[in-house]
């Protein structure tokens, strides 16, 4: 599980971290709100700790503009302020649930694990119909993808590949693995059509197609999607 850690406090980055980390998380930080959304919106996190007070862009202002962008991502907001109206405005502009600062840190691992365990896993999330990773946007009920807000228009098989590699993230997929689970045996296209199609789909939807951060080559074995 991948948690975004925005805080500015540098001794509370340390502790939450370690701890996290031992609870076998894996963690980036930000120090700033601003380099906290962007973060969020170019990688795949299942968790952001978002503290409210922060230079550059305060938290409310992140889980609010997370939200318009679409980014569905559980946020559990830290605050040190304790005034009802306070949570109340957090919640309302998209925050999951909250905690006061000072908190006990087995406190926050139950708030993790709570919603972790509310939020569909990314696979039910595309079979109920949408994926989001980076600012890249698929509505598998449509069969559209959007970048940025912008229409992607995507051949069906281009579709289908990306689909597959979306609901069988993480995993390597050989060339001939690829070509039976997309194409089917009839279909009978050469392995070269499935680099075609990764090429297609990485000029489309990564920001350096040369290098790219989602659809990416292991070497020897074929490819496997990250986010």
């Amino acid at each position: 599980m991948k948690i975004l850690l925005v805080e500015d406090e540098k001794g509370l980055i340390v502790t939450l971290t370690d701890r996290l980390t031992s609870e076998g998380f894996d963690v980036t930080s930000a120090a700033d709100g601003k380099l906290g959304f962007d973060l969020a919106c170019t990688q795949q996190f299942d968790m952001i700790l978002l503290d409210v007070m922060l230079p550059k862009k305060n938290g409310y202002d992140v889980a609010r503009d997370l939200r318009q962008k679409g980014i569905q991502t559980p946020i559990l907001m830290l605050t040190a302020k304790g005034e009802t109206i306070d949570k109340v405005l957090g919640l309302k502009l998209g925050a999951d649930d909250y905690l006061t600062k000072p908190f006990e840190v087995m406190e926050l691992l139950a708030r993790i694990e709570a919603l972790l365990r509310r939020r569909p896993s990314q696979t039910e999330a595309a079979i109920n119909g949408a994926f989001r990773f980076g600012d890249v946007g698929v509505d598998f009920k449509r069969a559209e993808v959007t970048k940025s807000n912008t229409p992607v228009e995507l051949s069906a098989m281009e579709f289908r590949l990306l689909q597959f590699f979306i609901e069988n993230r993480g995993s390597v997929h050989s060339r001939d693995d690829l070509l039976d689970a997309v194409w089917g045996y009839d279909a009978m296209p050469t392995t070269r059509t499935v680099d075609v199609h990764v090429a297609w789909l990485r000029q489309k939807l990564e920001d350096n197609p040369k290098h790219p951060q989602y659809i990416q080559t292991v070497h020897g074995f074929g490819y496997k999607f990250t986010a």
